[in-house]
This record gives C-alpha cells, structure tokens and sequence, in this order.
C-alpha cells in the first residue's frame, strides 16, 4: 500500500546576506549604541561650543579680531572634537567581544570598518559641521564664509574620522591608549586644517575656493580608498597581538 506523500516542506535556509545589507545593518547597529550612550557623543559637540564660547572672554570680544581668527579656530576645535570620540570607536567593541566577531565575519573586514567609520561620521563630523554657521556667529565670521565652513566640515571631518580610525585601531587594545593616538593621528590631520582654513578664509575675502575645496575632496577620496584596509590590518594586529 503506497504511503501518502508528505505535504510538510522543510523550512527554507536563510538567504545569505549580501555586503550591502550587512553594511546597512552595521551603521544602524552604531546608531543604535550610540541612542543608549548619548553622552559619549555630545561631549565633542559641547566641548567645541565651550571653547568658542569661552574663548572671546580669554582673547578680546572684539568683532573684527574674532573674525580673523574664526575660521581657524573653528577647524582647530573641530580637529579635538574629533579626536575626543575616536577612542571609543572600538574600543567597547572589543570589550565585549564584537570586534572578534566582526573580525570572523564572511563578509569584507574593510568594507565593515568603512560601515562603522562612516556612522561615526554621522554621529561627529555631521553634527559639528550642523553647529559651525551657530558658533561663527559667536566668533562675528562673516556670512561669506559660512556655506564654505560647512561644506568643508563635511569633507574635512568624514577625513579626520578615517584617518582617526586607523589609529583607533591600532590603540584598541592598549588600557590607555588615547595620548598615542593622538600622537599618531594629529601629523596626519594637519593638511586638512591647512586647506579646510584657507577655503573659509578664501571665501570670506572673496578668493575662489574651488582649489582648496578640491584638495579636501582628493584627501577624502585617497583616505576612502585606502584607510578601510588600513583600518582592518590595525585591528587585526590590534586584536591577534
């Protein structure tokens, strides 16, 4: 007697997920970290808003000096902005154990890490460049110069987070590790201040800026191509070491 045919189907195998989902989901991981540790994230913003605030009370509030040094002093707070969050970039993920696992994943470690550093991007260099037009105010920078700052705040800081990256990396590991990254990171850093500076200060007397605002879009485009794999070396030295 013939037995009747099973109409139960095994469950499907899961699809695979591909890079760019994986990467997706990398970004609102870090967004979703850092919903629950707000703090670590507005200390950067707050502490550049002190140092503008308090720095015509040091210096002199007069309006014409203040908007000679505005454009460099808002690049130059912005750079320690930067650097005061780059030593958590990975380091609760290798407290805990993730790093591990992104490390063991099937999928690009450097395409992961340019996911994680363009997050931490959204999280500084966005928001900083969002408050640059607020705080030149504070500083009398004339309005010639506020779209420039802003446009170069965002080519400049999404630099400053890959170049960061890579020494975060490299530091992850040790207990105290945020003086070396400095160290390692700041000499790098400073081609952007230069030409990030000279484009706000091109604008605001009436220079083109197209030069300056091409060299910070060609460090960009050198650090995109290179820092991700830059990035997943450190780590995995950081983390097989």
């Amino acid at each position: 007697m013939p037995l009747p045919e099973s109409t139960s189907t095994a469950a499907p195998s899961p699809a695979p997920r591909g890079l760019a989902a994986t990467c997706v989901r990398q970004v609102k991981r870090e967004l979703a970290i850092a919903r629950r540790r707000g703090s670590e994230w507005i200390n950067p913003l707050l502490f550049q808003a002190l140092v503008i605030v308090l720095f015509p009370l040091g210096i002199s509030p007069e309006p014409a000096l203040l908007a000679t040094l505005a454009p460099g002093l808002l690049w130059v707070t912005a750079l320690l902005a930067v650097l005061l969050s780059l030593d958590a970039l990975f380091r609760s993920d290798f407290d805990d154990g993730s790093l591990e696992q992104m490390l063991l994943s099937p999928q690009p470690l450097p395409a992961l890490c340019l996911a994680k550093t363009f997050a931490h991007w959204l999280l500084t260099g966005v928001p900083l460049s969002l408050i640059a037009p607020l705080l030149g105010l504070l500083l009398s920078l004339p309005a010639a110069g506020v779209a420039t700052l802003m446009a170069a705040l965002l080519l400049g800081s999404a630099t400053f987070s890959l170049i960061g990256a890579v020494g975060a990396a490299l530091t992850v590991s040790l207990p105290r590790g945020g003086v070396l990254l400095s160290l390692l990171i700041l000499p790098f850093y400073i081609p952007v201040l230069i030409f990030g500076a000279g484009a706000v200060n091109a604008a605001i007397v009436g220079d083109p800026v197209a030069a300056p605002m091409a060299l910070l879009g060609a460090m960009l485009a050198l650090a995109i191509a290179g820092a991700p794999f830059a990035i997943a070396g450190a780590l995995r030295i950081s983390v097989d070491g």
